[in-house]
Formats: C-alpha cells, sequence, structure tokens
C-alpha cells in the first residue's frame, strides 16, 4: 500500500511560521508545499473552479511524483444537486486535466441537505472519464443503503472515510481498490488537533481495509493554526512505524527550524 498524505489545500496565511518560514513569498507557497509533501487537496476548486490554465500552471510549479486531488466544483454538488450533470463534470475534468499526470483523485462532498438518490449518483458518477478515481463524501444519514454501496461498487467510486472529533462519520465501506480519507476536526488539546490514539487508531483501520498494494489518500482539513500539518506529520509517522509505506511529510515545522 502506497498511503499518500497531505492537507486540504496550502494557502492559508497562519502557516506562516509552521510550514512556511516568515520570509517565504505567498508566491511560493506551492513549490515550499511540494518540497515536505507530495500530495494536496485542490479544495478551492469547490468555491471557484479554477481554469485549466490555472491547473496546468501549478503542475509546472510541483515535482514529477507529485499528485493533486481536486474537490468539485460546487455548482455540480451544491447548486445542481448532481442533477444534469454532464456539463457540471465536463467542465470539470476538461479544468483538472490541466494537471496531466499530477491529477489524483476527484472528490464530492456532497450537501448535508442532499437525501440519498442512488439513482441521481449513478448518473453522476457516468459522466466522468473511463479510469478518473472519485471519491463520494455523503453527508446525510440517508445515504447509507445497499443501493448507494452498489452504485459506488459498480461504477468503482471510493466511500470518502470521514472523521470528525476523532471518530468515523460515514460507515466504513471499501467500495473499490483505493481509498481517501478526510480528517476535519480532532479532539485533543489545542483544537482542532488530532490525538496520537486517534491517528494509531486510523492507521489501523487503513491498514485492515487495505492490505495489499493499493493506494489511499489521506487529507487533513483541520488547517487552523497549522494543526492539520502537524497533524499530517504525525499519522505518517505513526503509519510508517506500523509498516506503510507512506509519502512524504515534513521532518520539522518551520518553527522548529528557527
Amino acid at each position: 500500500m502506497t498511503l499518500f498524505v497531505g492537507t486540504s489545500g496550502w494557502q492559508y496565511k497562519d502557516w506562516r511560521g509552521v510550514l512556511y518560514p516568515q520570509g517565504c513569498p505567498v508566491r511560493l507557497w506551492l513549490e515550499e508545499y511540494a518540497r515536505h509533501f507530495a500530495t494536496v487537496e485542490i479544495n478551492n476548486a469547490f468555491y471557484r473552479l479554477p481554469s485549466r490554465e490555472n491547473f496546468a500552471a501549478w503542475r509546472e510549479r510541483v515535482p514529477p511524483d507529485f499528485v493533486a486531488a481536486v474537490k468539485a466544483s460546487r455548482y455540480l454538488t451544491h447548486v445542481k444537486r448532481l442533477k444534469e450533470p454532464a456539463e457540471p463534470v465536463h467542465r470539470l475534468m476538461s479544468h483538472a486535466e490541466g494537471l496531466g499526470d499530477r491529477l489524483g483523485p476527484v472528490l464530492l462532498q456532497l450537501p448535508p441537505t442532499l437525501l440519498a438518490d442512488a439513482r441521481l449518483l449513478d448518473a453522476c458518477l457516468a459522466c466522468f472519464p473511463a479510469g478518473t478515481r472519485v471519491a463520494v463524501e455523503p453527508r446525510h444519514m440517508s445515504w447509507w443503503t445497499h443501493e448507494v454501496r452498489a452504485v459506488l461498487r459498480e461504477r468503482g467510486a471510493a466511500l470518502c472515510w470521514a472523521d470528525a472529533y476523532a471518530r468515523p462519520v460515514t460507515p466504513l465501506w471499501r467500495t473499490t481498490d483505493w481509498g481517501y480519507v478526510r480528517f476535519h476536526v480532532g479532539r485533543a488539546r489545542a483544537w482542532p488537533h488530532y490525538g496520537r490514539r486517534s491517528l494509531e487508531t486510523w492507521v489501523d483501520r487503513i491498514a485492515a481495509a487495505w492490505p495489499d498494494d493499493q493506494d489511499v489518500y489521506a487529507y487533513f482539513n483541520n488547517d487552523p493554526a497549522g494543526a492539520a500539518v502537524g497533524d499530517a506529520m504525525l499519522f505518517a509517522r505513526v503509519a510508517a512505524i506500523a509498516g506503510l509505506e507512506v509519502t512524504r511529510t515534513p521532518r520539522r515545522l518551520a518553527t522548529a527550524a528557527r
């Protein structure tokens, strides 16, 4: 297994002095991030879909081994609510393909008010180009049905395993041969950090579900005060101790370097 460990986004001002040295200009933050991490979840694409040229420019700024997951535009998930998906999916993918071989999974985070509709989800997933890795993060409990699980399996899509306050908020279904995990907020001090025991439990879950030569993507979304960076580092260390192959994470924080 290869465990890709990163954060949801990289453009956070309060990461100065945590991941980014104080003198590092904002225009070089992506390069600095990619020096420490081998993957990122591009979550600003949810709010405003970048152009194909933007994605292509990001590709040129990261090393060859870098992988970028892309959070789908809210136009598809929250405005259209998965209805009439052909045009929004085509636009999303035609832009994101600017990443070329750096493009990783696409994340569909569904609105918490969107009730389960297996046929709607199936029609949306059918619009993605063959071979696209799509992860789905429903946020209403009505989605936890056999029909939804079957759609994910048949379409080769991953159920995103989501954590909030150090506990799963989704079923731990394995629906395809790769995995996607998101860490939203922990329970440790100081907020919103995760504790070591919680991360060890998640490593055990991941190792048990994907014991073979498969990929799992894990992103920390608890970005305030650089918590995501520190937790990603700790998670990677715990996973490596457990014998998992883990992509690079920072060896130390910028604060420690000073």
